[in-house]
């Protein structure tokens, strides 16, 4: 969700600065954009296609995600001179260390996890086991680079709960900046004389 919010800002602001200085909007010229394409494939295949999603083990679905963030990191890194990219690549470089420190799932502590679910829900899992699509269960003092982990709530009156990391947050500012900048190197459009 962070990351949708963070598209939506960063193309709006850059179409307002765009009209702002009278050219059109000029989307960031990325190096090998079919990386990202290639990076979500096997989480779409793991955790978002209906009929794959709960036949896929997770020793499997592990596999797909850090084979998934290593390919982001290689988009961010080949694009690494765009406005806000660093800060994507630092993003996904924290999201990868905290998933693989934790077994290969974004570690989500019991008590950021009833925030999301009723506490009968939550009854089900033991610690160690699959919370929600990417998510694992564990109790802070069990979870290596707790910091990094899904820790962070939407305020409680926002509509749709989700937690996000602290790799999410550069993820989105990474993603606005990117959208939003690429109008700087821009020249304006002249006006023809009629």
């Amino acid at each position: 969700m962070i990351l949708t919010l963070a598209v939506a800002a960063g193309l709006a602001a850059g179409i307002g600065r765009a009209r702002w200085r009278g050219h059109p909007y000029q989307p960031p010229e990325l190096k090998h954009p079919w990386l990202v394409l290639v990076a979500f494939l096997p989480q779409f295949i793991a955790f978002y296609l209906p009929d794959t999603r709960h036949q896929i083990p997770d020793e499997w679905a592990k596999v797909f995600l850090a084979s998934s963030q290593l390919l982001l990191l290689g988009f961010a890194w080949l694009n690494r001179k765009l406005p806000g990219m660093t800060i994507l690549l630092v993003g996904t470089a924290l999201n990868f260390t905290v998933m693989a420190a934790n077994g290969g799932f974004m570690p989500i502590s019991p008590q950021t996890a009833s925030r999301l679910v009723p506490v009968e829900v939550l009854r089900d899992i033991s610690p160690g086991e699959r919370f929600g699509t990417k998510d694992i269960l564990l109790p802070p003092e069990e979870t290596r680079f707790e910091w990094l982990s899904d820790r962070f709530l939407p305020p409680a009156w926002f509509a749709y709960q989700v937690a996000f990391s602290l790799g999410d947050v550069f993820l989105a500012f990474g993603v606005f900046r990117l959208l939003a900048a690429q109008n700087q190197f821009t020249q304006p459009v002249k006006q023809e004389l009629t």
